[in-house]
């Protein structure tokens, strides 16, 4: 009896003593535009036991029109850098990695004067706010880059603004050259969903869902070397 109760004591020992020193799970935060909306529901799958999973909030208005950034779509950059000055204030939100793209609304251009939503100097500006912030606040950036655009298709089918492929490349580039300089991973979210084809694409810019979980898989698999 007495090694009974012996032997309970020093499970239930070994099992407290387990319980304090494992890890909690890393905490990850996703930003993005709409096409992380519609990859997020596979991402945060492929991602259970691995990580703890948050995005920005949405209150049900993104998916109404994707092409308005509201509720989770984190819209261009001026929009997140503000969205995430006001968010860091939060005590509660202190992820470990935050997931982070915008570029497509930056891209966007005015059909009529061909002017460009966010300048590429006021683009470049905006990242390094972004990524000064995060650093400050000890959580680590993982920057995505900015998905293909195919002219003759989004701007068939968009009639109230336009995107160009030229204009989706310098932004990235720049994005490139803001994230080696602050020592940001990159994720080529970009060339890997180019060699999907465009066979994939479900409207002018959004894709099919079979494309959106292989753009979470292939996240999730960058992801699980990188936070090893």
């Amino acid at each position: 009896m007495k090694r009974a109760v012996l032997n309970l004591m020093l499970l239930v020992t070994f099992f407290a003593i387990t319980a304090f020193y494992v890890k909690p799970l890393p905490k990850l935060f996703l930003i993005g535009d709409s096409i992380s909306i519609q990859y997020g529901p596979f991402l945060e799958k492929y991602l259970q036991g691995k990580v703890q999973f948050e995005r920005k909030v949405d209150d049900g208005s993104a998916e109404k029109n994707l092409d308005i950034p509201t509720g989770a779509n984190g819209g261009d950059s001026s929009m997140v850098l503000e969205y995430l000055r006001t968010k860091v204030q939060d005590r509660q939100f202190t992820p470990d990695y935050l997931l982070l793209n915008c570029g497509l609304h930056d891209i966007k251009r005015n059909p009529e004067s061909n002017k460009i939503q966010i300048s590429e100097d006021e683009y470049r500006t905006n990242l390094k706010a972004i990524f000064q912030l995060l650093k400050h606040k000890k959580i680590q950036a993982v920057w995505m880059k900015t998905t293909p655009v195919v002219d003759s298709i989004h701007n068939a089918n968009q009639n109230w603004f336009r995107r160009y492929a030229a204009d989706v490349a310098i932004y990235n580039q720049i994005a490139d050259e803001v994230c080696a300089k602050e020592n940001i991973p990159v994720i080529d979210l970009y060339d890997f969903t180019r060699k999907l084809g465009v066979g994939q694409f479900a409207d002018h810019v959004h894709y099919k869902e079979n494309a959106r979980a292989l753009q979470a898989a292939y996240i999730t698999g960058f992801l699980e070397n990188y936070i090893k």
